[in-house]
């Protein structure tokens, strides 16, 4: 398979790369196609990639070009893509997975219909897809948007939701489509992701399941580690703790640098938040404060405004769905819960409890 065809297939026109990239594109959000573009056929056998930020300061990582190649013919063959068939392209290209979708595009002969990723997806009543890859606050955009549940939805036959957690709310609203969903485990040092899980249907499963020619293992301190082809470190070590059934089969259950220990206790998070997500509306996260005797305390941090009933509210929530040495302690409240760039909670930001 060609890494590098002359032609590219956008919004299905047949478009010579090399013309593409020397026109003219007037906005920054058309100039990021053609950069990538020259970039990807230019003469280095890297391209540069920037990571998310999730657990500091983002940074710039070269991939090899091979790399990125192999990644993207796993999700054509996983996908069962075939030439001709078109793909919904949304992401912000700077990132990993907005690249990924350009590579798929040229290595499998694909249709890229290239959106904004700010649109709103009323072009999705009229146009159909064999594939798209979203971000959850998307895909919640277009369920919210819909005149009836599924209508935009339903005009994608496969999904893949990745970038950040995704919240069991949207999850449980993806059982009512048609399109078949997928949660993706992913880091940009692996050129996306190494597996997927199911979500909806028949076949929706809790458990990651990782791709061809790649395997996992837990550390000696619960982090999951990742085997692949062409990984310049074997392993690939993470922060996420995990639960592995086997070699090739997983479940996430935080993040190692995210765990707060309060009376000699570990406490993740993402377990916690899992627990009552349900019941919340607001956007929150748990997050901790020093303490004299306990070290750390647990606290919820909420969007909005403090009072007795809401209050009240959540600690009837936190009493009912947590554990005794799993309530929080205190109740804050923020005008807006911080993001990173790539839309996951900013645990660092300086507007939450030190």
């Amino acid at each position: 398979m060609n890494s590098f065809p002359e032609h590219i297939v956008l919004n299905g026109n047949q478009i010579r790369v090399k013309d593409f990239i020397q026109k003219e594109h007037p906005t920054v959000y058309e100039k990021a196609l053609p950069e990538f573009l020259a970039e990807w056929y230019g003469p280095a056998d890297f391209i540069e990639v920037k990571t998310s930020g999730s657990t500091g300061i983002p940074k710039t990582i070269q991939l090899k070009k091979e790399f990125v190649t192999q990644s993207a013919l796993r999700t054509i063959q996983f996908f069962n893509l075939q030439a001709g068939d078109r793909i919904l392209h949304c992401l912000p290209i700077n990132f990993i997975a907005g690249k990924l979708m350009v590579v798929r595009a040229l290595l499998g002969n694909l249709d890229l219909y290239v959106a904004d990723p700010q649109t709103d997806f009323s072009f999705l009543h009229s146009e159909r897809f064999r594939f798209a890859a979203m971000v959850p606050q998307q895909v919640n955009k277009i369920m919210n948007a819909e005149p009836a549940t599924g209508e935009w939805l339903n005009n994608l036959d496969q999904l893949l939701i990745g970038g950040s957690a995704l919240p069991l709310s949207l999850e449980n609203r993806l059982q009512n489509t048609s399109a078949l969903c997928y949660s993706s485990y992913a880091m940009t040092e692996t050129a996306t992701h190494i597996a997927l899980r199911r979500i909806n249907g028949d076949e929706a499963d809790e458990y990651y399941h990782c791709l061809d020619d790649i395997t996992i293992q837990l550390s000696e301190s619960g982090c999951l580690q990742v085997y692949m082809p062409g990984l310049t470190q074997q392993p690939l070590d993470t922060t996420d703790l995990a639960d592995v059934k086997d070699e090739k089969t997983f479940r996430i259950l935080g993040r190692t640098d995210n765990v707060i220990i309060s009376g000699g206790i570990k406490y993740s998070p993402e377990q916690l938040e899992k627990k009552l997500e349900p019941f919340i509306k607001e956007p929150f996260l748990i997050s901790s404060l020093p303490h004299e005797s306990l070290g750390r305390q647990l606290v919820l941090v909420t969007e909005g405004n403090a009072s007795q009933k809401s209050i009240a509210k959540l600690q009837e929530i936190c009493k009912k769905y947590l554990d005794r040495y799993e309530q929080p302690r205190q109740i804050i409240f923020i005008p807006e819960i911080p993001k990173t760039g790539n839309g996951k909670p900013d645990r660092n930001a300086k507007v939450l409890p030190r």
